[in-house]
């Protein structure tokens, strides 16, 4: 669809800037203006990074009041990746908001994050997940007993005021989890709610066989170090490092933290079990890229994740359990079968190309957005 102008308002794990690539696949102008997802440096066209302090967040707003003036304004279609699309109290973002529908057409949510529509579905009793990183069952989970001002700080009146208001004003949105669409469907209805997928270009990462022969496994741990509990990365480094010691000859336990991006899945290539997270249903960004490459992967793979997506024969994706025990166990079978990585790693290809192939998933986008 040529001549269709779209602006990707934000990022977060280079979801967008791979969304980008596969929506100029269509023939689509495409627009990127992000922070770069602060320390992942992500690659963007407009950059918003916001300095710290009031002085930076009066000079970013006035900024971005700018911008909207002029080259963020015109737009046929403005997707945006989370109701506060850029660092500034609510009140101030309910008036860049305003500014950006009069100063374009179409306004949608890309939802790649938690919001107050995601915490409302999650939220015991009536939630449809039997676990999440806020809950498991109906008890408060690790990260929420940690961190119980975070719940709080979610529903601070001024911002549950910005962001239903936000809600009620975007024509729709386009989720890239199972979990983040079950929230927009209950929040905005199934009409005004789609699921696509996170985009991954495969042309960026190629498939690179393993071999059959392992001098030492190489297990990889990729992550943000301030969110360990809400991804249950510290269980599965500490599973990992059990592992790697009962066979240190043969066994390396690799942990990456806050890399740039370019820089991080550069050293995702060098490994041949990723793990990823454990309080998803669904595979995340790192694990996808690694499933590209055509590595084994730990991550989130719960039946209703695969038949919501209508996959029911390639399930290549070794669900991560939630004690550390029950990983300890997963991964050391893993580990201990290293004649079934060649063939699981080439169905996690076919899986990521099937599924989540940039140009399928930017047409997913593009097919809603243009409907509605």
């Amino acid at each position: 669809m040529k001549n269709i102008r779209i602006l990707l308002l934000g990022d977060y794990s280079n979801c967008h800037r791979t969304l980008a690539t596969g929506l100029q696949h269509l023939g689509c102008d495409v627009t990127l203006a992000s922070d770069g997802s602060k320390w992942m440096n992500c690659e963007r066209q407009i950059d918003i990074v916001r300095q710290p302090g009031k002085i930076g967040g009066l000079i970013h707003y006035i900024t971005m009041h700018n911008l909207l003036n002029g080259s963020l304004s015109g737009f046929d279609i403005v997707a945006v990746h989370d109701p506060n699309f850029t660092s500034l109290r609510p009140e101030r973002l309910l008036t860049l908001f305003n500014k950006l529908r009069s100063k374009n057409g179409k306004v949608f949510l890309t939802a790649m994050s938690t919001d107050l529509a995601y915490l409302d579905m999650v939220s015991p009793p009536d939630s449809p997940l039997r676990y999440s990183e806020w809950f498991i069952g109906d008890k408060p989970s690790r990260m929420n007993l940690a961190n119980p001002e975070a719940w709080d700080d979610w529903h601070n009146p001024d911002l549950m005021d910005y962001q239903n208001y936000f809600y009620d004003h975007i024509d729709g949105a386009v989720s890239i989890l199972y979990e983040y669409h079950l929230g927009m469907e209950k929040r905005l209805g199934k009409e005004r709610a789609a699921y696509a997928g996170i985009p991954v270009d495969l042309d960026r990462f190629p498939f690179m066989p393993m071999t059959d022969i392992y001098e030492k496994i190489k297990i990889f741990l990729g992550r943000d170090r301030t969110r360990q509990l809400m991804k249950g990365s510290d269980y599965l480094e500490q599973a990992a490092r059990i592992v790697a010691a009962r066979a240190p000859s043969k066994r390396e336990f690799i942990l990456v933290e806050n890399r740039p991006f370019n820089e991080f899945i550069r050293l995702l290539t060098d490994s041949h079990l990723v793990l990823d997270q454990i309080y998803s249903y669904t595979p995340a960004t790192t694990a996808l890229m690694a499933m590209a490459y055509g590595r084994n992967v730990v991550s989130g793979a719960e039946p209703e994740y695969y038949d919501f997506i209508d996959e029911h024969d390639n399930r290549p994706i070794i669900n991560a359990p939630l004690t550390l025990d029950e990983l300890v166990d997963t991964i050391e079978q893993t580990v201990s079968h290293p004649e079934s990585f060649q063939l699981r790693g080439l169905r996690s290809r076919e899986f990521v190309e099937r599924h989540n192939d940039a140009k399928i998933v930017a047409k997913r986008f593009l097919d809603f957005w243009t409907a509605i």
